[in-house]
């Protein structure tokens, strides 16, 4: 029997990630050793009270039911960071929704509010879940041009009237994957007002929230009078305490749209593990300084990452925050070739831009989730490529 796959599906594109795991995989079965800076999966250790609460509570039988929702202790925990970390006060019961991770609820946020014919205002480049969410739930996505010379913002002000007046939500991204660039409040402050004047429902991803570096700090979209009445911010533990595996996050803000979106997931979900619940509750719950920590190693890294690539001859851009660099290729490649070339060549995987979007072309991704000494071999081996390759330009795939 001929399986149909639903129209939906039918119109989304092979991810580029799947076409970079099959070609990593063959390039490893030639006897290539291969450093990995594709993927942003954190690679160091959760704090140690997370996997001694998950031990703790995985040995209690009684643990192993559905939860359902989530412990009124969590959300509490969620509550008091947001107060601590970003001077927001949040009601826990009413402002505060469990999730998945944020990339769950990002996009059953799109099944909870999208109709179809409804726009939704989406960053280009952006992580993809922005775009495939909304086109999964049967909506329009408008790409709003994320350009270096704007600082990787939005001009508000040149979306279309006719785009707005069929728009009902925007997805915003700071500090973002996969540009590392940060929002000030100023930037904010015009969204709340925008946002009211069109009557738009704001999504903030803010899951890169604590890894800001060189003495800044992220401004949390929340703290901008009005933002509540307008707008809900994603934030997860995944990139904060490498929980990655552990899938939990939260949505905090605009209380009718978390109501909306508890509802649908009412119908799909059936809680998160006891245990896991029990050690992002702990987490939440440490002094800064474990934070602060995580965020000096990714720091080294940054700066040991950049300075190697441009002694090697590529004048890379210096991320602000996030586990990201985020940099433009050199002239007379497209991004997905110059990607593949090198993985081929060297062993070394990246991201092509373009796998964000139209908009990502020319620029690549650089995870940097290896330690130094990797990033330094990494960055070795790429300056040889370019010094090998600075006549040979690439190919369009």
């Amino acid at each position: 029997m001929r399986v149909s796959l639903s129209q939906k599906l039918r119109n989304l594109d092979v991810s580029v990630f799947v076409e970079l795991f099959d070609a990593k995989n063959l390039v490893a079965e030639k006897g290539m050793s291969i450093i990995d800076l594709s993927v942003g999966s954190p690679d160091l250790p959760p704090p140690p009270v997370v996997m001694q609460t998950i031990q703790k509570w995985a040995a209690d039988q009684t643990k192993y039911g559905y939860t359902i929702t989530a412990l009124p202790e969590f959300k509490q925990a969620v509550a008091s960071f947001y107060e601590n970390r970003y001077g927001v006060s949040l009601n826990p019961e009413r402002e505060v929704l469990q999730l998945m991770g944020s990339q769950d609820g990002l996009a059953h946020l799109a099944m909870t509010l999208i109709d179809p014919g409804d726009v939704v205002l989406v960053p280009d480049p952006g992580y993809p879940i922005f775009e495939t969410g909304v086109r999964l739930a049967g909506g329009t996505p408008y790409k709003m041009p994320l350009l270096e010379e704007n600082g990787f913002l939005p001009r508000l002000e040149e979306i279309p009237s006719e785009v707005l007046a069929k728009a009902k939500l925007m997805i915003l991204n700071y500090p973002g994957n996969p540009v590392t660039a940060m929002a000030g409040r100023e930037f904010f402050e015009e969204v709340v007002r925008f946002a009211k004047k069109h009557e738009l429902i704001v999504a903030h991803d803010f899951t890169y929230s604590e890894l800001v570096y060189d003495g800044r700090k992220a401004v949390s979209f929340l703290s901008v009078p009005g933002a509540k009445e307008v707008g809900v911010e994603f934030n997860s533990l995944s990139k904060t305490f490498n929980m990655a595996g552990c899938r939990i996050g939260y949505v905090t803000g605009y209380e009718d749209v978390l109501a909306g979106l508890a509802l649908y997931m009412s119908h799909t979900h059936y809680g998160i593990f006891y245990p896991v619940q029990k050690a992002a509750e702990a987490v939440l719950r440490m002094p800064e300084e474990t934070i602060r920590s995580q965020r000096l190693v990714y720091e080294s890294r940054r700066d040991v990452l950049v300075s190697r690539l441009k002694e090697m001859g590529w004048e890379v851009s210096v991320p602000p925050a996030t586990m990201y660099v985020w940099t433009r290729i050199p002239e007379g490649w497209t991004s997905e070739a110059f990607v593949f070339r090198l993985l081929e060549e060297t062993g070394v995987v990246l991201t092509p831009g373009r796998a964000f979007g139209e908009r990502g072309e020319g620029f690549v991704r650089i995870s940097m989730v290896q330690p130094s000494e990797m990033l330094l071999e990494a960055a070795m081996r790429i300056g040889r490529f370019l010094s090998a390759n600075r006549q040979l330009k690439g190919s369009v795939r």
